[in-house]
């Protein structure tokens, strides 16, 4: 929703600063320049990308105009379902087999469905618990593995928004493709015998092409680019975490430490303190559902 405001706000001041000057959006509705450069666009995100990346670019941007976030519930979700699998691993890694093995059926991964909706991190998460459960690792290779992997996942999720950059780079470029194009047009009318008037619509024409261009790209396609990369980097954010989790408790320290470890690594708007994350652990001990706590509000995140 919020990308979908923000565009409406570029658009409407744009066009209604035009039409406070005077202009009649007739002159700049022309659908076949729109064709041109739109079209031109998205061939060249076609051709210059293999498949993986293209479907990785449809679900990055759904993410944006949905306005997905990982707020403090995901936060909460990712925290707990961490300390219940390493609780489960003090009884000997082998026993969380029955829980990475099939994690959509697992009664501890069925708790967390925040995470189970996230395939990269349910896959990074049970790989490496795999990884552990495998044989004797010491702390600082698994942190040199998890380092390799995430720069690895890092460099792949941020192919869809570079591209995007890239095309929106080039959408000037585009926008006056079709304004000489429409220049052309315009030269053999008057070769023909055109009157002033007619030239100078046609011209007026053309140019519309570069306007649309340098539209789409610093008030499209450039807002969104970078959003895909904040949102690429909030996911980071989520392996980061889950990965100094593992670390710390590679290194032998206790589950709550591990955790509060990786606590430390939360994006600043949706971490809990360590008190806070106390009380959900706590619940969870007593058997209580963590959910039923009431959310921070949002002084109490300021103050955190």
């Amino acid at each position: 929703m919020q990308s979908i405001i923000g565009i409406a706000t570029v658009l409407i001041c744009v066009f209604g600063g035009f039409a406070l000057h005077g202009g009649r959006f007739e002159v700049i509705w022309q659908p076949v320049e729109l064709m041109i450069i739109v079209g031109a666009g998205i061939g060249a995100i076609v051709l210059g990308n293999p498949r993986h990346v293209l479907r990785e670019m449809r679900l990055q941007l759904r993410a944006v105009m949905r306005r997905e976030r990982r707020d403090e519930e995901f936060q909460r979700q990712l925290l707990l379902l961490m300390y219940e699998l390493l609780q489960t691993a003090s009884g000997g890694l082998k026993a969380l087999d029955a829980h990475v093995e099939a994690p959509h059926e697992s009664p501890v991964f069925k708790r967390y469905p925040l995470i189970l909706n996230e395939p990269k991190l349910l896959h990074f998460i049970v790989d490496n618990f795999r990884l552990m459960a495998m044989g004797k690792i010491s702390a600082h290779e698994l942190e040199g593995v998890l380092e390799q992997e995430i720069e690895a996942i890092h460099e792949e999720l941020l192919r869809p928004s570079k591209s995007l950059a890239r095309i929106g780079e080039a959408m000037p470029g585009f926008g006056i493709l079709a304004a000489v194009l429409g220049i052309v047009i315009a030269m053999r009318t008057l070769s023909e015998g055109a009157d002033a008037a007619e030239i100078a619509a046609l011209v007026a024409t053309a140019m519309v092409g570069t306007f649309l261009g340098v539209l789409f790209c610093y008030g499209v396609l450039d807002p969104i680019s970078n959003r895909m990369r904040q949102l690429v980097d909030e996911e980071m954010q989520a392996l980061e975490a889950v990965k100094v989790v593992l670390v710390t408790h590679s290194a032998g320290k206790p589950p709550l430490l591990a955790i509060d470890a990786g606590r430390r690594l939360v994006q600043l708007s949706a971490k809990p303190s360590f008190a806070r994350l106390e009380t959900w652990i706590n619940a969870l001990k007593e058997g209580r559902d963590p959910a039923s706590i009431p959310r921070r509000r949002a002084t109490d995140r300021l103050a955190a």
